[in-house]
């Protein structure tokens, strides 16, 4: 898939590990990891806004589009 997700290294720059950003977000480290990985279909855009308001980011800072 041409879209990548960024999600480890913003949390890297910001010093955030997983556990983290999970329970500020309120969701499982699961379905965050899902996202990290870059296993996701699919992300909903309340969770990429939360991740934003988090990590202090923008959208484009997590998702890459490269050919």
């Amino acid at each position: 898939m041409p879209i990548v997700v960024n999600l480890d290294v913003m949390m890297a720059k910001r010093k955030m590990s997983l556990t983290e950003l999970s329970e500020k977000m309120g969701i499982t480290m699961a379905n965050l990891s899902i996202l990290k990985t870059g296993k996701a279909k699919a992300i909903r855009l309340e969770t990429l806004d939360a991740i934003c308001r988090i990590l202090n980011c923008q959208p484009g800072d997590i998702l890459e589009y490269v050919e």
